[in-house]
């Protein structure tokens, strides 16, 4: 199974369970960038009132104005932004005790910013947020392989490069997503991330464990919206992503 999506800074919940569930992440790096998006910007919660949220955000120059590419958007001061990155996640996150965790994992996030590209930092934010769940997919960008410009036939083809029998697919992409392009490849299309897990069971076996010294990281509690909140994934203990993946899988196998 695989998704599709664009590198995203620190990503929702929503993204990241989807990219958790597929076997493959096609980075999406040759489509247009976005301003005031998540491609360049992330959401954060403090940890004393998750309700309290603020934007954490990589100013970003556009070298060809309104059609750059994700892959060409370029940092105009990657080492202030690397600086004031560091900065203000300690300044939210450092009192918590699995800090020491996370400030391992952002190390390779901070290590980016060398590149002066915000889509490398975007992606290997996300990288390590996998990583620290415990995703053992493979990640591959859509710029290294072949496709056709009209977007459902571009996600299909996509989709056939990496040889996936089933799309993972988000909210949004359902509501124009056309399948004639997937079933050509016989590629089944996989509905959004709220009715993959839907009827799954919490105690299902096949479920992996993530552990929750992990999932517990940084964000003690969710309140409000924690769709909205960068950092509340922390909170669920994994229970979402591990439904949604054993789910996925039972789809791949029906395929």
């Amino acid at each position: 199974m695989c998704a599709i999506h664009q590198p995203n800074f620190f990503p929702r919940l929503t993204t990241l369970a989807k990219l958790f569930a597929a076997d493959y992440w096609i980075v999406l790096d040759d489509v247009q960038f976005t301003r005031r998006d998540y491609q360049h910007r992330a959401r954060l919660a403090a940890l004393d009132n998750p309700a309290d949220r603020r934007w954490l955000t990589i100013p970003t120059h556009l070298p060809n104005g309104r059609q750059t590419l994700i892959r060409e958007a370029m940092m105009p001061e990657p080492a202030r932004s690397r600086e004031r990155t560091a900065r203000v996640l300690r300044q939210h996150y450092g009192a918590s005790p699995h800090w020491p965790v996370f400030e391992q994992a952002l190390t390779v996030v901070l290590d980016a910013f060398a590149d002066g590209q915000t889509a490398a930092v975007a992606e290997a934010s996300t990288r390590a947020l996998l990583g620290l769940l415990g995703w053992r997919g493979h990640i591959v960008r859509s710029s290294g392989l072949p496709a056709r410009p009209e977007r459902s036939q571009r996600l299909a083809d996509l989709a056939a490069a990496v040889r996936s029998r089933s799309y993972l697919c988000g909210t949004g992409g359902m509501r124009y997503l056309r399948p004639a392009p997937f079933a050509a490849y016989s590629i089944t299309v996989m509905p959004p991330e709220e009715d993959v897990h839907a009827g799954q069971s919490r105690d299902d076996p096949r479920a992996p464990v993530i552990p929750k010294s992990v999932s517990s990281i940084l964000v003690a509690r969710s309140y409000g919206r924690p769709r909205s909140l960068t950092w509340a994934f922390f909170a669920l203990k994994g229970r979402r992503f591990s439904r949604c993946r054993a789910r996925s899988r039972r789809g791949r196998s029906r395929a």
